[in-house]
């Protein structure tokens, strides 16, 4: 047993370094190929750029048969299926873009074994006829990748996942490995239950992304801020800009464009040949940003975005961690920045609240976004908070706008008692712009028409702005002692958890406000200044050469650029400008088929280069 295990691991280190092109196994990368080679279950949690694909395909290419992956993603097989053919392995998709003589094909070569790995949309996969095929292909194994998708209550909900467990009941032999970048404790419950994974083995690595810097700032005018923070931090940076609505989606899309970003719109209601061009755009294409809904991003491969940007308030960690982690996947640095302001926790709450879901989801969807804003109005380190909310102890990490800036706090018991006494006074009738301009002593033509300028709580905090009283009432609805009234014209309540706040009887400490300060424009940051080793200046100018090299025969092969290579194996060839195929077999992201297709083109260039 002991030397078939050991072949096994032999075997399984020679592919990940002759086909693609890496020296060693990462984290658990190693013991999931081994487990599932072996003919275990897994279910594998490990962030975005982690390399799970690698935990399957690997193991696709020892056991004998075909490995079967079931992705939600249509619009990318084509990537996926090109950047393993980019590496010698034979991989294909079977999907509503092919002709009927293409699927036939692919059929054939399933049925006799011929190919390595098939791209399976869910829904196709359930089909009769697809279920039948499976039945005479000899299979290696099966991927349930965004195995998330199969949780009722999560953000990216696919109905057709819960009908997977049909493949434990149809092929009990044949492993299963379910991978996912984002599942808190009841996402991971849920996903072996419906999969039937009551067996597998659970590999969770961490989720913490030392790369990417957590900024979360006070809504003043989220576009202006979102361009400042762009121009400032991220010209010419490919990025992702997350909108809750389509409309402004397109709206902010529009503005970029009118000052000078190169941005496309992307979400469900356009026609699907616009989106599928816009993403094919943003893939293939340098310093593009993407402004989407959540529509846009899950699997997206693109290595170099450099920032994400939240103009609306994800409804869960869960979500926000999955669409920033699609920033910095190369482990370059990246920013993850979001606006977030008092009208943000209204339309949530709103947005629950009017849903027509049952009362069970309402609840847990309430919980969900109670966590997030909690991560919103930490006091403490933004970093520790989410691994926090995953289930992983963490130091501060010093890199984050809370550790950079710590926010000052105070007893807030004071201004509470302001505001909530000011709700009680005007009935319990009124929205957040009314009880403002009430307690500011502002004397409006609706403020006198109430008499409201009579009340003992007229004018008590004209010591403070309108964005100050904003951001404490923020505070005060995302602690829950104060709720919104939807059916009321947003008026403002009470809640029993605001009485012993009211009396005295309970203290409560709150975030002092900061005005958003100024974006100070950085000196441009390259990928050179990313990385943790910078070239010199010789190595500078191959690596940008290379970058010239890779965008012509990218356009030459009609794919992507990162799938050639990617920005750290151009600047480790930089670094080591190899002069013979030998010294190029060693650089990480070189396997043997690109050494075969490029590895005299690349030598060539770097000789011409120096010489």
């Amino acid at each position: 047993m002991q030397s078939n295990l050991s072949s096994a691991q032999t075997q399984a280190l020679h592919l990940l370094q002759t086909v693609f092109g890496y020296p060693a196994f990462r984290s658990q990368q190693g013991q999931i190929v081994d487990h599932v080679v072996r003919g275990g279950d897994a279910l594998v949690l490990m962030p975005t750029g982690g390399g799970k694909s690698l935990c399957y395909q690997i193991p696709a290419l020892i056991r004998h048969g075909v490995g079967i992956v079931v992705s939600p993603l249509i619009a990318l097989m084509q990537d996926q299926v090109d950047a393993l053919a980019e590496v010698g392995v034979r991989a294909a998709f079977l999907n509503s873009t092919q002709s009927f003589d293409e699927a036939l094909r692919i059929e054939k070569l399933m049925r006799n074994g011929e190919i390595d790995l098939v791209y399976i949309a869910p829904e196709r996969l359930m089909t009769q006829r697809c279920l039948e095929l499976l039945s005479v292909t000899p299979i290696a194994l099966f991927a349930i990748d965004e195995a998330h998708c199969v949780s009722q209550w999560g953000h990216d909900f696919r109905p057709e996942y819960i009908k997977l467990s049909v493949l434990h009941e149809r092929f009990p032999s044949i492993p299963r490995i379910a991978l996912t970048a984002t599942a808190d404790q009841q996402t991971r419950d849920e996903i072996i239950h419906r999969l039937q994974l009551e067996n597998a083995m659970q590999f969770v690595a961490s989720f913490d992304r030392p790369n990417i810097r957590y900024q979360i700032v006070e809504k003043a005018n989220g576009r202006k801020q979102l361009l400042d923070f762009i121009q400032a931090q991220h010209a010419g940076d490919a990025g992702i800009v997350y909108c809750l609505s389509r409309k402004k989606v397109e709206e902010t899309a529009e503005f970029l464009k009118e000052n000078g970003i190169t941005a496309l719109p992307y979400h469900a209601g356009m026609e699907q040949a616009d989106r599928s061009r816009n993403q094919a755009r943003f893939l293939r294409e340098d310093g593009i940003v993407m402004t989407a809904t959540i529509a846009f991003g899950m699997g997206i491969d693109k290595p170099d975005v450099r920032f994400v940007a939240h103009l609306d308030l994800p409804k869960s960690i869960e979500g926000y961690y999955q669409e920033t982690g699609r920033a910095g996947r190369d482990g370059a640095n990246a920013n993850a920045w979001m606006a977030y302001g008092l009208q943000d926790v209204v339309q949530q709450r709103r947005m629950i609240d009017e849903s027509e879901a049952n009362e069970t989801f309402k609840r847990v969807q309430g919980a969900k976004l109670d966590a997030m804003l909690g991560l919103c109005e930490t006091l403490n380190c933004r970093r520790v908070h989410i691994l926090d909310y995953f289930g992983q102890e963490s130091e501060p990490c010093g890199n984050c706008d809370t550790c950079l800036s710590p926010p000052i706090s105070f007893d807030g018991t004071i201004a509470a008692q302001k505001i909530l006494s000011t709700i009680y006074r005007v009935d319990q009738r009124f929205a957040a712009g009314h009880v403002i301009d009430v307690i500011r002593g502002i004397d409006t033509d609706r403020v006198k028409q109430w008499r409201h300028d009579q009340l003992s709580t007229f004018g008590i905090g004209s010591d403070k702005s309108e964005a100050e009283w904003r951001a404490l009432l923020r505070q005060l609805i995302a602690l829950g002692l104060v709720s919104v009234d939807y059916d009321n014209f947003s008026s403002l309540k009470l809640t029993e958890n605001s009485r012993p706040v009211l009396r005295g009887e309970t203290r409560i400490q709150l975030r002092q406000y900061k005005k958003a300060d100024k974006a100070v424009k950085h000196k441009r940051q390259s990928a050179r200044d990313f990385s943790e080793t910078n070239l010199n200046d010789q190595e500078q100018a191959i690596f940008e050469r290379l970058r010239w090299w890779r965008v012509e025969t990218a356009k030459a092969h009609n794919t992507a650029a990162f799938i050639i290579f990617h920005d750290t194996t151009l600047r480790e060839i930089a670094r080591a400008k190899p002069r013979s195929l030998d010294d190029l077999r060693g650089v990480s992201g070189v396997g043997a088929k690109k050494l075969e297709s490029y590895g005299t083109e690349l030598v060539s260039l770097i000789a011409e280069f120096i010489e």
